[in-house]
């Protein structure tokens, strides 16, 4: 009479439902109901040893533990999340800091706020403002500048209307050699979800951007 193998039956029986695979219980309860038929029938000429039974409840242990620790990382995440969705709330009509060339004017003032980010120091800095034509209307010559984060305020020309949106860009340089530089603009979050596993934040300027995409909180 042949041998029923518990663990190939196990894995038999689950196949092609991976979804709806029971819980690490269940999946126990099943495996020595299968063991104890595979014990009743098998072949007294060819018993099962020590070594096969010993093997395949190392096999169904293995199972139960990934079970459980893809259920410990699925509750885990659930948390991160929600401290996401919460942390995200709390943005909501503020200032944040997003990789991107663009000026809103603001105020009475006229005052636009721009940024970037540079790779490494430079001894010359200008920033190029230009027009919705892509025409350079302005340049700010910021001089020496040391690396990473850097914020620059720029006048509109008088009769601009708040709101009105302009370009820049950055043109940085350490002797003869250009410096990488990465143009920051400054954005308003309106609005937080969930999207999947990722909160999104809907802002004022760039639309619906990931939460990652923040380079700081103004």
């Amino acid at each position: 009479m042949a041998t029923i193998d518990a663990f190939t039956a196990l894995n038999s029986a689950s196949t092609g439902n991976t979804a709806t695979t029971a819980n690490a219980a269940g999946s126990a309860d099943r495996f020595l109901k299968l063991l104890v038929t595979q014990m009743q029938n098998q072949d007294p000429l060819n018993p099962l040893d020590n070594a096969q039974v010993t093997s395949q409840m190392a096999q169904i242990n293995t199972v139960s533990g990934v079970e459980k620790l893809n259920e410990t990382v699925a509750g885990l995440n659930r948390q991160f999340l929600q401290m996401q969705a919460l942390q995200g709330a709390s943005l909501v009509g503020r200032a944040v800091t997003l990789q991107g060339n663009l000026m809103h004017v603001q105020g009475e003032e006229r005052a636009a706020a721009g940024g970037f980010e540079l790779a490494a120091p430079a001894d010359r800095v200008r920033v190029e403002v230009l027009n919705g034509a892509g025409r350079v209307i302005d340049t700010l010559d910021l001089g020496a500048q040391t690396a990473g984060r850097q914020g620059f305020e720029w006048q509109a020309p008088a009769g601009t209307t708040e709101g009105s949106e302009f370009s820049f860009r950055v043109i940085a340089t350490s002797g003869a050699a250009a410096v990488q530089a990465t143009a920051l603009m400054r954005d308003e979050v309106q609005a937080v979800s969930l999207s999947g596993d990722t909160l999104r934040l809907d802002t004022r300027w760039s639309g619906a951007i990931d939460y990652s995409a923040v380079r700081a909180i103004n």
